[in-house]
């Protein structure tokens, strides 16, 4: 099962506001933060050579993603020759890249941008049938080739699933077009090539990694792809083994509330997902923290909280790998209109943990694909 698993789980409160489609926010380049402090003189001596000391003249990109209310962070992406614009979901939740096409006819991508093959002169269709089934929505659709245009990184020849039906709700009131992964290139469907292996495989990386940072409550999220930019974080970056290389996913040791172990007791697998807004466990072990932190269960299955009661709720921690990473309330409420509810929610579907965009917000986090590993550091 692919990611968005919860395509967010806040979906119908953030839809209930009606907030209008806001252009992206262009961000601070990583060569003018880094001058900024002094350090881009060191960034370039450091990272203008790979592991085997070969040069690579690949690129530092700077992607800012737009975050609307929490719930979704979404950059822009160009399609073809002249460039077609969408907004996509970086996901490293899954492997595909697709759009809504000018074949589809569902009301999904009647509300979307659409991407047309015969106004791009580099397409070229190959003939074989897309379908993907994510947590929450589904699609299908055909493959084909193009040149694709992520910050000013230019993808040539990549593959692009086009959908020609986009079933259900799911999709249509989305504020983003299509979604773009990043996970490993073995959850890819059958003649899909992801796009972050293209770009390792054509050198157009400085580094084969990527990084994310999330805000809270307005602008300034970021994906940087060949490099990691210190101006988003604190302190030092601690590495986590990649266990299956498929997803992100690596070892949780336990979680813990005041000490006391509330859930994956012995350790179990968790996988880092952009995709995917709230904290996501089993249902026994997210019932444990629900109770350990004061959330109470509506009628519609949702945990509330009492707003009041913020400042004295506990943390909660994750331990990964020997270190610890707390979550506080501020990390894993959310607030609206009076409303309080919890970021973490149950799931028996899913084999793994996904720490969602609940974990990510707080924590500044690197996909490493060179060394098969991720780092997490305490987030600005």
């Amino acid at each position: 099962m692919r990611s968005l698993v919860v395509l967010l789980a806040a979906l119908a409160l953030c839809q209930g506001i009606g907030i209008t489609r806001i252009p992206l926010h262009k961000g601070k380049s990583i060569r003018k933060a880094l001058r900024e402090r002094g350090l881009l003189e060191d960034f370039l001596r450091t990272h203008q050579y790979t592991a085997s000391g070969k040069y690579q003249a690949g690129k530092v990109a700077s992607e800012p993603l737009f975050n609307y209310l929490d719930c979704q962070y979404f950059g822009k992406i160009s399609i073809g020759t002249p460039p077609q614009e969408f907004t996509v979901v970086f996901d490293t939740g899954s492997s595909d890249l697709w759009v809504p096409s000018v074949y589809c006819k569902s009301n999904a991508c009647q509300n979307h941008h659409r991407f047309d093959p015969a106004k791009s002169s580099t397409f070229r269709d190959l003939g074989e049938p897309l379908t993907i089934q994510y947590g929450t929505g589904s699609m299908e659709g055909v493959l084909g080739t193009d040149t694709v245009i992520v910050s000013d990184i230019v993808d040539r020849q990549q593959t692009v699933g086009l959908s020609t039906e986009e079933p259900g709700d799911v999709f249509t009131y989305s504020q983003f077009d299509g979604i773009l992964g990043l996970a490993y290139p073995s959850l890819a469907s059958e003649y899909s090539v992801p796009v972050f292996d293209n770009m390792m495989k054509r050198h157009l990386v400085a580094q084969d990694l990527f990084s994310v940072y999330m805000s809270r409550n307005g602008p300034g999220s970021m994906l940087t792809l060949g490099a990691i930019d210190p101006s988003y974080y604190t302190g030092s970056l601690h590495w986590v083994p990649i266990t299956v290389q498929e997803y992100w996913q690596f070892t949780v040791d336990r979680v813990t509330v005041d000490g006391v172990v509330v859930a994956c007791d012995g350790g179990c697998q968790a996988i880092l997902d952009t995709g995917t807004s709230m904290l996501v466990g089993p249902s026994s072990d997210i019932l444990s923290i629900q109770k350990a932190i004061g959330a109470t269960e509506d009628q519609y299955g949702m945990f509330e909280i009492n707003c009041g009661s913020l400042s004295s709720m506990p943390t909660v921690v994750f331990e990964i790998n020997g270190k610890k990473y707390p979550l506080p309330a501020s990390a894993y409420t959310s607030q609206d209109s009076g409303f309080c509810s919890s970021g973490f929610q149950g799931d028996d579907s899913s084999e793994q943990w996904i720490l969602g965009d609940v974990f990510i917000r707080e924590y500044f986090s690197v996909f490493d694909r060179a060394n098969n590993r991720v780092g997490l550091a305490k987030a600005i």
